[in-house]
């Protein structure tokens, strides 16, 4: 099967159908609607075998983790999500593969009305980019430069079952059997926050998703905001199966800076605070706070009020630090 073959059979088919999508798969470009009083954010991430995903991953786990990692960025952003374009590099093209990868894919895209507009495929070492755009009503999206002296710090969910897996894959912890299938869950089927972030629009001073790490995407918003903050350790959500596997210190750290928790790290005033969690109350996400901005320019951390120091800063590529 050759490329336009291979784009036809397997992308060009699919179960969302949107209005503003005036013409898609199939010419030079695609061509969506433009609407009125709404601002449109775009984002794009990639995905590389061997760096972003184990080698043995299924493809319908790379299909969706390649959609949500997208759509989490949206939801940062306060969007909703819209159309994504996708360009795959494969090996070689293997049916079965290819039609596991695409059930992930379109399943998250029908979840959320989302349609697959273009893209390109070609061949060489697997690996998937995704650029995804979302509508947020003018003016009104979120950025990681809002945060004032003064607000309080939130994260959705709980933090690190993502990293567990992959250390529990790599033989650097060993999680029982009967819970490895749900922190893997976390790292192969990661659930982008969207109903959150669009909740979020209307309280939230500054947001970020967690792909790197707390202390790495946490420190995104403070440069951006010129601000520093304080995260309470023992405020930090975790799961029982991190608390079962790891030592308390370990946990902590693992959740800090372990990354691929793809849940949502935001800050909202004081006066905003109830009311933003009565409000996301109604979407079913736990929300949990976990420290305050501060004037300091820097990142510290306290366990029981009192200092202790940071281990590790996170995830970055072309860097030796993890």
């Amino acid at each position: 099967m050759k490329e336009f073959e291979l784009i036809k059979h397997f992308f060009t088919e699919q179960a969302v159908k949107r209005k503003d999508v005036l013409l898609g798969i199939g010419d030079d470009c695609a061509v969506v609607a433009s609407t009125q009083n709404q601002d449109i954010v775009v984002t794009t991430d990639t995905l590389v075998a061997g760096v972003h995903f184990p080698l043995e991953t299924s493809p319908r786990a790379i299909g969706h983790k390649s959609v949500a990692v997208n759509l989490s960025d949206i939801a940062a952003m306060g969007a909703k999500p819209s159309w994504l374009s996708l360009a795959i590099t494969l090996p070689e093209v293997n049916h079965d593969w290819l039609a596991e990868f695409c059930l992930g894919v379109f399943e998250l895209c029908e979840f959320y009305n989302v349609q697959l507009i273009g893209g390109d495929t070609t061949q060489g070492p697997l690996s998937i980019t995704i650029t995804a755009q979302g509508l947020t009503p003018e003016g009104k999206y979120l950025s990681r430069s809002g945060a004032k002296t003064g607000d309080w710090l939130y994260v959705t969910g709980e933090l690190g079952d993502a990293a567990l897996a992959l250390q529990h894959y790599n033989g650097q912890v060993s999680v029982s059997s009967d819970s490895v299938d749900k922190i893997q869950a976390k790292l192969d089927y990661p659930r982008p926050r969207v109903l959150v972030g669009q909740t979020l629009r209307e309280y939230a001073s500054s947001a970020i998703d967690l792909s790197d790490g707390v202390l790495a995407d946490l420190g995104h918003i403070c440069k951006a905001s010129n601000v520093g903050a304080n995260i309470v350790l023992n405020a930090i959500p975790l799961s029982d199966i991190m608390l079962d596997t790891l030592l308390f210190d370990d946990a902590i750290n693992l959740a800090l800076s372990g990354g691929d928790d793809y849940e949502l790290l935001f800050t909202v005033s004081e006066d905003k605070k109830v009311g933003m969690e009565t409000a996301v109350s109604h979407v079913g996400i736990p929300v949990t706070c976990i420290g305050q901005i501060n004037s300091s320019k820097t990142i510290s951390t306290t366990l029981n009020n009192k200092p202790v120091p940071i281990k590790n800063i996170g995830f970055e590529h072309f860097s030796t630090k993890s």
